[in-house]
């Protein structure tokens, strides 16, 4: 009865998990990138850069937002609304642009 047990312990035990398979699926059809510590680094900054765009633009046209809501200017709140999905959105983009191009120079 034990060295049953064992056997099965040890045949579990050389099963990969579905997540192990998956991963290393993955890796074999775009392999990561392994990035240099000045490449990180100069991610970090651009990281840290765009968090600050993105929090100035949201404060300033949230602010103008909510002096439109008070006016009652439902046609302008909704204009600023979309200038403010718009703008987060490009930053965004400029972001990632950005930190593509750093991973490319590796």
């Amino acid at each position: 009865m034990q060295a049953g047990q064992n056997r099965e312990k040890g045949f579990l035990s050389k099963m990969k998990s579905a997540y192990q398979l998956a991963m290393e699926r993955l890796e074999q059809q775009s392999p990561s990138l392994k990035l240099t510590d000045d490449q990180r680094s100069r991610i970090a900054e651009i990281d840290s850069l765009y968090r600050s765009k993105i929090a100035e633009k949201e404060l300033l046209l949230k602010d103008q937002i909510q002096r439109e809501q008070v006016a009652g200017k439902v046609s302008e709140v909704e204009k600023l609304q979309q200038q403010l999905s718009s703008e987060l959105r490009r930053l965004a983009q400029e972001c990632e642009s950005k930190k593509e191009s750093v991973r490319g120079d590796g």
